[in-house]
């Protein structure tokens, strides 16, 4: 066994010890657990490189890793209300409006010319770019990009739940 092994193993052995300062600070000896193993994880992957005191080292990367539990909790608790109320579900207004948008939509995507709906999907739902499109269907980059224009104008009329007429959409 090399020297490293046999000290990282020795300080291993006083893992519990290091646990419970952990756990006196964040108030919690389940989560000081994890942050300990934690740094002795991070110990054993850099035991090429130790340099000085291991347990020195040890003590003050546990002391490190529990301020920044400490910082994150705090962040969280901050940062919490805040987030629950954006991710609020939607009022059920919002969602009948949003269902109906996106009923217009599909409408109007099935209303569209062929060729026009054609390169609208194949841009929007195969990620084809309008040079790939426009080789494909041997048209220019100019045409491909008139198509997408009209397909893109009557999806945004759809969507504001404006009617398009006939004329609009050719």
């Amino acid at each position: 066994m090399s020297g490293r092994t046999a000290t990282f193993l020795r300080l291993y052995a006083g893992r519990d010890r290091l646990v419970q300062d952990v756990a006196r600070r964040i108030l919690c000896r389940a989560t000081a657990a994890d942050l300990v193993q934690d740094v002795f994880l991070r110990l054993w992957d850099r035991a090429a490189e130790w340099k000085g005191d291991p347990e020195a080292y040890l003590r003050r990367s546990a002391r490190n890793a529990a301020i920044d539990y400490l910082r994150a909790r705090r962040l969280r608790e901050a940062v919490a209300p805040e987030l629950a109320a954006r991710m609020a579900p939607p009022a059920p207004e919002a969602h009948l409006e949003a269902r109906d948008a996106l009923r217009r939509l599909e409408v109007t995507i099935r209303a569209l010319p062929e060729r026009s709906r054609d390169i609208f999907l194949l841009n929007r739902v195969h990620s084809c770019s309008y040079s790939e499109i426009a080789r494909a269907m041997g048209l220019s980059s100019t045409a491909v990009e008139k198509h997408m224009a009209r397909a893109l104008a009557a999806c945004r009329a759809a969507v504001e739940g404006e009617a398009m007429t006939g004329d609009d959409r050719a």
